[in-house]
């Protein structure tokens, strides 16, 4: 399965208790079908004590979300897409929205 999203791109939660929210991708995980988003999919993660919690702590973290729940957003419409790969002469490929033609960075 080709992922198509990749770190940077602009997503938005299509699926789940974040739909609609959006973010931008920090790390894909390929393996896995997963990718982290910031802002998105938040827990909240209970640390032991340590020298920059001398208390411990309750600290808010995201976790990685299924790829098949994230829409990729078009750079014109600000809504979600999906990919198509354009190759040219030369073999190089760029992604393309498949609503508006516009090419995604």
């Amino acid at each position: 399965m080709s992922l198509g999203i990749k770190r940077g791109d602009k997503v938005t939660v299509l699926a789940g208790r974040d739909k609609g929210r959006s973010g931008r991708v920090i790390h894909v995980y390929p393996k896995e079908d997963r990718a982290l988003v910031e802002g998105v999919n938040m827990v909240k993660k209970h640390t032991r004590k340590s020298q920059q919690h001398p208390q411990g702590a309750i600290l808010n973290q995201e976790i990685p979300i299924p790829l098949s729940k994230l829409g990729l957003l078009c750079p014109v419409s600000g809504k979600p897409t999906r990919l198509k790969t354009l190759v040219a002469a030369d073999g190089s490929k760029q992604r393309i929205s498949a609503k508006n033609k516009a090419v995604i960075a």
